[in-house]
């Protein structure tokens, strides 16, 4: 597996190194002595799949609040997403910044969204399919979310968002 940092702190692209024969291929994509050399503490103890029907469905951007903060593993299976990320974590160097990336099913990278940062994505293609791993179970008491175009973060989306849940597109501003 090849780690790259994104430019925010915790957070990684990852990239698998797969072994190709005329069958096609075979790779890890997870591993946890490979997380914790990378300093992550990433045990994953659900997984989620998310199928969006039309280009431009908006999911999240979604958090939870302790004792249940969630670390999430990304991995675009079916067409493409542009995945966003919001760190919320005030002790960090990067409290407050967005990164954004493209995830499509054809390069296979996936990404590592760090506990207390929030997280969504945008379909870029009909039927787009998204599994992630988290490693908290989810608590709706605990579960928060930042609105997909809320001034305080002026997120870049590469297209305009057409399908939205009524929840996600009524989270309140944000205040930290």
């Amino acid at each position: 597996m090849i780690f790259t940092a994104t430019s925010l702190a915790g957070a990684y692209l990852i990239d698998f190194s797969g072994v190709e024969d005329p069958r096609g291929f075979f790779a890890r994509t997870w591993c946890l002595k490979e997380f914790a050399a990378h300093g992550l503490n990433f045990v994953p103890v659900q997984m989620n799949h998310s199928y969006s029907r039309e280009r431009g469905t908006l999911r999240g951007l979604h958090y939870q609040v302790a004792p249940s903060t969630e670390a999430k593993l990304i991995r675009c299976v079916r067409g493409a997403v542009y995945d966003v990320m919001i760190d919320l974590r005030a002790e960090s160097p990067t409290f407050r910044q967005v990164c954004g990336v493209d995830l499509a099913a054809h390069d296979h990278r996936m990404v590592y969204v760090p506990e207390r940062c929030a997280h969504g994505f945008l379909s870029l293609q009909d039927g787009s399919e998204v599994l992630y791993l988290v490693s908290d179970y989810y608590a709706p008491e605990c579960e928060r979310g930042i609105r997909y175009n809320d001034p305080a973060f002026a997120i870049r989306w590469p297209l305009e968002a057409t399908t939205i849940s009524d929840k996600d597109r009524s989270w309140p501003d944000f205040r930290s």
